[in-house]
């Protein structure tokens, strides 16, 4: 199983809509590293859930339930389908993260840029402890 971190801004998708939602497709990612860890994923791996742009913080954690395929909005790129696994705690803000050593190469601070990035289970399990969660 591999880890993950996906992206969306609150305002347009925040993860207190996948809980009502239950499930959603990943769609309209148009980032090419993001759509190769798209590709990459596969049903049973968990992500991350970041709020981007407002709100900068992890919020939850989810699982993908269909791995990589063709986004239908634009075949050239890539989905998953993704349900709400659990909320954190305690939301885990950027900040926390920067100032966190042992966080000092997460793929949310170093590539902060894409929307879609792989997680190592030392990162994951450190976020789920600063969020005071556990899956």
């Amino acid at each position: 199983m591999s880890r993950w971190l996906i992206k969306s801004e609150p305002h347009v998708y925040a993860f207190s809509q996948l809980e009502k939602d239950k499930k959603t497709s990943w769609t309209g990612v148009r980032n090419f590293e993001a759509r190769n860890n798209l590709r990459a994923m596969k049903k049973g791996d968990t992500a991350l859930f970041y709020h981007s742009n407002e709100g900068l913080e992890i919020v939850g954690i989810a699982k993908i339930v269909r791995g990589g395929y063709a986004d239908p909005t634009d075949e050239a790129w890539a989905t998953v389908d993704v349900a709400p696994l659990k909320a954190l705690k305690e939301p885990v803000s950027l900040a926390a993260c920067k100032t966190n050593t042992k966080l000092k190469k997460f793929a949310l601070v170093k590539k902060s840029r894409v929307s879609v990035v792989p997680v190592t289970e030392a990162e994951f399990l450190e976020v789920l402890k600063m969020g005071k969660t556990n899956v």
